[in-house]
């Protein structure tokens, strides 16, 4: 198994720390998705912004739809949702 290095809740600061500050208030936790990227502040930046845009942005789908394919996705690729 592939071993990434990431910075736990309580070690954030600066640009990380205040993204995880976001994910929490927004979440209630940091998800996994979230820290595996917190060694490139940019790269987590920016697919946060895509995830934003794909499920809360303008869109024929509804949030249930979107939701669904999400699940959907991960399911057949046995990832935990």
């Amino acid at each position: 198994m592939a071993f990434i290095e990431s910075t736990s809740p309580g070690q954030a600061n600066g640009r990380i720390g205040a993204i995880y500050s976001a994910a929490v208030k927004r979440a209630g936790r940091v998800y996994n998705i979230v820290r595996l990227q917190s060694s490139n502040p940019s790269v987590l930046t920016a697919s946060l912004n895509l995830y934003q845009a794909v499920m809360f942005g303008k869109s024929p789908l509804s949030r249930v739809e979107r939701e669904a394919i999400a699940v959907t996705v991960s399911r057949s690729n046995d990832c935990f949702y």
